[in-house]
């Protein structure tokens, strides 16, 4: 809000006034899943009323009249663009994350999100993802290790990069190595991480790779996941791999 009326709204305060009631509707013009339930009250300042239709996670078909504001004209004018702008980018994250978890994936298998987000928007956007059937993956840097190939490149080698996470660990975290290669797994593997992920790599190598791990004592409990350029035409044929799930 603060971004949007740094110094107030100066049309809408220039032609309508305080007493002017209104009642806005939100309604959709086309099907989706509907994300922000308690985003929309928060839009608005309190001496409006707001009603939500339906839940988080529910269906709304195009027509359908999802939210009602009503108050004075000039707060519904002056926030009814951020609401609109983000109510349009959560409903549309979490109807695209349901469209790619209703593939023909394997029981269990995770759809995860990225550290990718727009600056500023990430809890909503990671909400969004999971309230359309989505895993969240790390939240921030702080919550998890995730040793990727410029971290590589930094410490010089497998080897160095996960023997400082593990010596540097005070928190007990999961170290997971993101590999784009068969012989930076065998060495991650030897190094007892918790977690792989298969970077860029083809279906058959994806294969090839996971077949590696889980032949390993104790490879079934690795978590694999596999990630880079993967999209929802050749989802399923990651999916049934063997890995745990996909990050995109």
């Amino acid at each position: 809000m603060a971004e949007d009326t740094p110094n107030g709204d100066v049309t809408t305060e220039a032609i309508v006034t305080e007493l002017t009631p209104v009642a806005a509707k939100m309604v959709a013009v086309d099907d989706f899943v509907f994300c922000g339930a308690q985003v929309i009250p928060y839009c608005f300042p309190e001496s409006c009323s707001v009603k939500i239709f339906c839940s988080d996670g529910d269906s709304v078909s195009s027509g359908q009249t999802f939210a009602e504001i009503r108050g004075s004209a000039v707060p519904i004018l002056t926030h009814e663009r951020v609401a609109l702008n983000l109510i349009q980018r959560l409903c549309g994250i979490s109807s695209e994350t349901k469209k790619y978890c209703d593939l023909d994936l394997p029981e269990n298998f995770k759809v995860m999100d990225t550290r990718k987000t727009t600056p500023g928007l990430r809890r909503f956007e990671k909400y969004a993802v999971a309230v359309g059937g989505g895993w969240n993956h790390r939240l921030d840097l702080s919550t998890g290790i995730l040793i990727k190939d410029n971290h590589l490149k930094a410490t010089g080698s497998v080897k160095a990069a996960v023997e400082r996470s593990r010596k540097q660990n005070m928190k007990n975290l999961p170290i997971e190595l993101e590999v784009d290669t068969l012989e930076q797994l065998k060495e991650g593997l030897e190094l007892d991480v918790d977690g792989i992920l298969l970077d860029n790599m083809s279906t058959e190598m994806v294969k090839e790779a996971v077949s590696i791990i889980r032949d390993r004592p104790g490879g079934d409990a690795i978590f694999v996941e596999a990630s880079g350029g993967i999209n929802y035409k050749d989802l399923e044929s990651y999916a049934w791999t063997g890995i745990d799930g996909v990050s995109m």
